[in-house]
């Protein structure tokens, strides 16, 4: 049997073009948002948008086209280095949670966590079913378009909260921790709800489809808790036999990897099983963070940027030129945050959280970046979404991402910074290397 033949020089140069491009613009960016004060990946999404059909496909078509061909491909190759970026990027985001605050705290994300999903779900469902039958493709029902929007609103970016939180040097502070994890109440529900609009739109929703995914995804959370914390451990224990850090980091990135792996055969997201995978890091007590810094540095810096560039270039905004597709967008656009947000906002006052910290939760919880991208996405794939109304969605998704950092910078100075926090905080400076000591510096300024 003869061996798969390698890939093509051509195809070789303009993959290593479009990453030294990417990387390079999403650097720039991403400084340059953060002058502005605003997070780096607004930078980092809009370098995406930059090389995407929006800009470079409108202004210069062969460029465009040589640069960055529409071939499946060739596209696909930016896809899979997106991918690992994003599984590393939030298997590392788990490493950093604090799962004794969350244990604590249970109840309060699960309270936030349900309201920022049923009051967006509920609003999303209404305008579908009131939307004009112009947005609905061909041969979809209206419950089906419906149920889709109603998901699309009340999803939220855990990969987005977890590097707007992380830029902002937030993640040690309580109200980060339970922003990241309501937000993952909100991906485990979204995800289950996806699975099942995907069913219905492709071949009926069934009971046996329904049942199946919550089974799975007990399952799923079931081993993360029993099984798979004792393997943890006893793996990282051996790896402290060695005086280096490639043990050590090898063992971390393929927890997170196979975890991402069980999860997207079960039919969920692999990102959610990568964060599964970095909770078991964060919570093996034998895992040394100082030998994971380099990693973190690498993923933050390298494949998290890629991963967000590359989310942009299937965005379209020129579309948005048009009468009815702008004021749909506005109109989905208000809808989607004032549903998530004022479900985050009351969850959070009814857990007896002050007005303050509602706010931050609310603002950071309303941020649906490259999650939603990937809703859009299979919205598109399944028949959901035309072109029109999936533009639309990443547009909801990009305005929420960048509306989350001013409200952040305006709640958060109203929050004291506790004893647990300042702890957490040097806890947390091993494991982030140099950069801790930097972001310390600019908080107490």
């Amino acid at each position: 049997m003869a061996p798969p033949p390698s890939i093509a020089a051509h195809a070789l140069l303009v993959f290593l073009l479009q990453v030294g491009l990417l990387l390079s613009v999403a650097l720039l960016l991403g400084r340059l948002a953060s002058r502005f004060g605003m997070p780096a990946v607004v930078g980092e999404l809009c370098a995406g948008v930059i090389f995407g059909p929006t800009v470079l496909g409108h202004l210069a078509t062969g460029v465009s086209a040589w640069l960055f061909p529409r071939t499946t491909e060739q596209f696909h190759l930016l896809d899979a280095i997106g991918q690992i970026g994003v599984v590393l990027f939030v298997g590392v985001t788990g490493i950093e949670v604090d799962c004794g605050l969350v244990r604590r705290k249970g109840t309060v994300a699960l309270r936030i966590g349900v309201a920022g999903l049923v009051i967006p779900l509920a609003a999303g469902v209404i305008a579908g079913l009131l939307a004009p039958r112009s947005l609905l493709t061909g041969s979809m029902n209206r419950e089906t378009f419906a149920l889709f929007v109603g998901v699309a609103m009340c999803v939220s970016a855990l990969p987005v909260i977890a590097k707007t939180l992380s830029d902002m040097n937030l993640l040690h502070r309580n109200i980060g921790q339970l922003t990241i994890a309501a937000g993952v109440v909100d991906d485990v529900v979204g995800w289950l709800l996806l699975s099942i609009v995907s069913a219905m739109a492709t071949a009926g929703v069934r009971g046996g489809t329904v049942a199946s995914s919550v089974i799975l995804l007990a399952i799923a959370l079931l081993v993360t808790a029993t099984v798979a914390r004792p393997l943890v451990r006893g793996a990282f224990a051996r790896c402290l036999r060695s005086p280096e850090n490639g043990p050590t980091i090898t063992t971390a990135v393929l927890i997170i990897v196979l975890s991402a792996a069980a999860t997207q055969a079960m039919g969920f997201e692999a990102a959610f099983g990568a964060f599964l995978g970095g909770l078991l890091i964060g919570s093996a007590k034998t895992a040394d963070l100082r030998r994971l810094a380099p990693l973190r540095a690498v993923v933050v810096s390298v494949f998290a940027p890629l991963f967000f560039a590359t989310a942009g270039l299937r965005v379209d905004l020129t579309i948005l030129t048009h009468t009815v597709p702008l004021l749909t967008a506005v109109i989905a656009l208000l809808i989607a945050v004032a549903g998530k947000f004022a479900g985050a906002y009351l969850g959070a006052l009814s857990s007896k959280l002050t007005r303050w910290e509602a706010l931050a939760l609310a603002g950071g919880m309303n941020a649906r970046g490259v999650i939603q991208i990937v809703v859009a996405t299979v919205g598109l794939r399944v028949g959901v979404l035309d072109t029109t109304t999936y533009t639309i969605v990443i547009l909801v998704a990009i305005t929420t991402s960048l509306m989350a950092p001013p409200i952040l910078r305006r709640a958060m100075p109203h929050i004291l910074l506790t004893e647990e926090e300042m702890e957490r905080q040097q806890a947390l400076a091993v494991f982030r290397g140099p950069q801790a000591s930097a972001d310390r510096g600019s908080e107490a300024a």
